[in-house]
């Protein structure tokens, strides 16, 4: 199971959040850790780098009725060997990327 942790940043960010937006997010992570420990993600998940931000990735998923939702991460060192370690750093729509 890999392990991940949180920036401050993104706590605040799913604080805003409304409740069906959280568990829309929550969902979608649990196909995002499915394919985490497979080592290749669905194209559903629309897993891609974030240009001009060396080593961050986004996770878009749909958040219903507005803008879809994206959250931004990048590998952090293993905590247990061959164990990918997750940390997320921003989470909300599109806007989050000019400071991902």
């Amino acid at each position: 199971m890999p392990t991940y942790e949180a920036l401050p940043r993104f706590a605040a960010d799913l604080d805003r959040l409304t409740p069906e937006q959280r568990r829309r997010f929550r969902r979608t992570v649990a196909a995002f850790v499915e394919d985490l420990c497979t080592g290749s993600f669905r194209a559903g998940l629309r897993v891609k780098r974030v240009q001009r931000a060396p080593g961050i990735y986004e996770l878009t998923w749909s958040m219903g009725t507005g803008p879809a939702g994206r959250a931004t991460w990048e590998y952090g060192p293993a905590l247990r060997p061959g164990t990918p370690h997750v940390i997320w750093r921003r989470i909300g729509t599109h806007d989050i990327l000019t400071g991902p």
